[in-house]
């Protein structure tokens, strides 16, 4: 009877169980609820109501989250410019990146590892396989900030969901371990600066780096064959403490500091003065029509946009003596030179050229004069046959006299540190320097050819002339020694424009104008702002002033 009551049992089942299954489809496809309304997560819509098409702009908050999951941040915020060149252009090069990239950080990190090891009795730590993997990091956009300082400020927002393979083998007591990193992502947001902006390639001194948020690190990490992120706990444990580490050392204003140049060579601070006496000048060449001349010298140094100096006119005199002494801020040693001419005056029309020479100043001697006799030259043509013929002779006594340390900026780094007046600056009075460096929206009546007039205590200075520009750029310096602080004087700045064709019609005008109150720049000894134009009707321009005192 045991066996064929277990038989029963077993065909019993078997009908029930498919009569059981067919019922049960048959009621599931015909037979619909007449009490539920099916809908979408998060929205009124019936799931079977017929679809309705609308503008994009008509779509509510939670149907455009739907339809677009992710927002880019360049729809958000019009101020983030969108990287889709440099997301291709990473893209396209992320092959040769990845070999490059693990090769620099293999040879960074093996003599760091070389060198830390004996302190743990660790016989090796090698790298068995260190790749970024095929897919890129992306750039969802870039902030770009301007100030009125020698800078450039960028946030670009990076994100990467990377597939790296990077194992690294340890081995010690005769043991061998293995800890392996694999699927990488990177949520950052850092603010990129590069400063100071100087005119040397690659036109900035350093980079630096800070974190503007914590970043976001997932990773998942392998110890012999087993992921240790999938133990309760550590995972979130260790994403916290990578996030507090990084920000500890990177979070906005901590920063990460990449020198590129040194930035006292890269802003050509000074290092020295050089005093010139011009002492006489020989056997000059006769330029008048009655047999003299009325020489004078000139003097500047190479690749620097201060004034030339000039020294007194001696009417009719072919063998003139003046003794006369100037000095002049060195910004480069070993580049520059000091450059001077001879010209005959004229009372009217075009002062003739009597002759020059170049004396480098790599060849002075330190704190001690040097006396040079040097022949006149056409020009530093040694292939030109007319620097042949005889010009005559100038003596020059030369003295270059180095900064010392206590004499230089503590930080020429900073930007609201100033140096110290060169040597002879008359004591209490100091150096006032001058640095015109744009303009912005002028417009001329008739013409837009912009320089810029500075007039302070009845000296006057202009930068050069810039043809049709709006919006011109100088970036010029000029000084003015004085024997007390210029705290009640006020400096007269003018933005003219000339005419560049030949006429009397217009030929000049005024594009705007603004005086400075020098009372701040002495309590403060440096300022660099932007001034309104009055008389202009958007017109803007950004002067750097200076007060150096001894």
């Amino acid at each position: 009877m045991g066996f064929f009551s277990t038989i029963f049992g077993c065909i019993g089942f078997g009908i029930g169980f498919s009569f059981g299954l067919g019922i049960g489809y048959y009621l599931f496809i015909y037979f619909q609820p007449t009490d539920v309304e099916l809908k979408f997560i998060g929205s009124d819509r019936p799931l079977y109501q017929d679809p309705v098409i609308c503008p994009l702009a008509e779509q509510d908050s939670h149907d455009l989250q739907r339809l677009v999951p992710e927002i880019p941040l360049w729809m958000k915020n019009p101020d983030i410019d969108r990287l889709d060149w440099l997301n291709k252009f990473i893209k396209y090069m992320w092959p040769y990146l990845d070999k490059a990239i693990c090769k620099t950080v293999k040879n960074i990190a093996t003599p760091i590892i070389a060198e830390q090891i004996p302190k743990y009795k660790i016989e090796s730590v090698e790298f068995e396989a260190l790749t970024l993997g095929t897919l890129p990091p992306t750039f969802q956009g870039m902030k770009v900030y301007t100030t009125d300082e020698k800078e450039l400020i960028m946030e670009p927002y990076l994100k990467w969901a990377g597939n790296p393979n990077v194992i690294v083998a340890v081995k010690a007591f005769g043991l061998k371990a293995t800890a392996q990193v694999v699927d990488l992502q990177v949520f950052a947001a850092p603010r990129i600066t590069l400063k100071p902006l100087v005119p040397i390639f690659p036109c900035f001194a350093k980079i630096l780096v800070s974190l503007m948020e914590k970043p976001h690190v997932d990773f998942g990490l392998k110890l012999v064959g087993a992921d240790l992120m999938s133990i309760p706990g550590l995972y979130r444990f260790v994403q916290e403490m990578i996030k507090d580490q990084v920000a500890n050392m990177y979070l906005w204003p901590k920063t990460l500091e990449v020198p590129i140049m040194d930035p006292a060579q890269a802003q050509q601070r000074p290092v020295g003065i050089l005093n010139v006496k011009v002492v006489r000048a020989m056997k000059l060449q006769k330029k008048d029509l009655l047999g003299a001349s009325d020489p004078y010298v000139t003097l500047k140094l190479t690749d620097d946009n201060l004034p030339t100096k000039k020294t007194t006119v001696k009417h009719k005199n072919l063998n003139p003596e003046w003794n006369e002494e100037f000095n002049l801020v060195v910004k480069h040693l070993e580049s520059q030179a000091l450059e001077f001419h001879v010209y005959d005056w004229e009372q009217v029309g075009k002062h003739d050229k009597m002759g020059m020479n170049v004396v480098p100043l790599k060849e002075l001697p330190h704190e001690e004069p040097r006396v040079f006799t040097l022949d006149l030259l056409k020009n530093m043509n040694p292939n030109d046959a007319q620097n042949d013929k005889s010009r005559g002779q100038i003596v020059l006594e030369l003295t270059y006299k180095p900064f010392k340390e206590e004499d230089m900026t503590k930080d020429p780094e900073d930007p609201n540190s100033v140096a110290l007046a060169p040597y002879g600056t008359p004591d209490g009075g100091g150096l006032l320097v001058v640095i015109v460096h744009e303009a912005q929206d002028l417009e001329g009546k008739h013409h837009t050819n912009p320089s810029a007039r500075i007039l302070f205590r009845g000296e006057e200075r202009r930068t050069k002339h810039l043809k049709k520009s709006r919006d011109p750029r100088w970036e010029e310096e000029f000084q003015f020694t004085l024997d007390e602080p210029p705290s009640d004087d006020k400096m007269h700045v003018e933005v003219v424009s000339v005419s560049s064709r030949m006429g009397l019609l217009h030929p000049k005008e005024s594009l705007g104008y603004v005086d400075i109150s020098l009372s701040d720049v002495v309590t403060n000894k440096r300022i660099n702002e932007k001034y309104h134009l009055i008389d202009s009707k958007n017109g803007r321009i950004q002067i750097e002033l200076q007060w150096r005192t001894s």
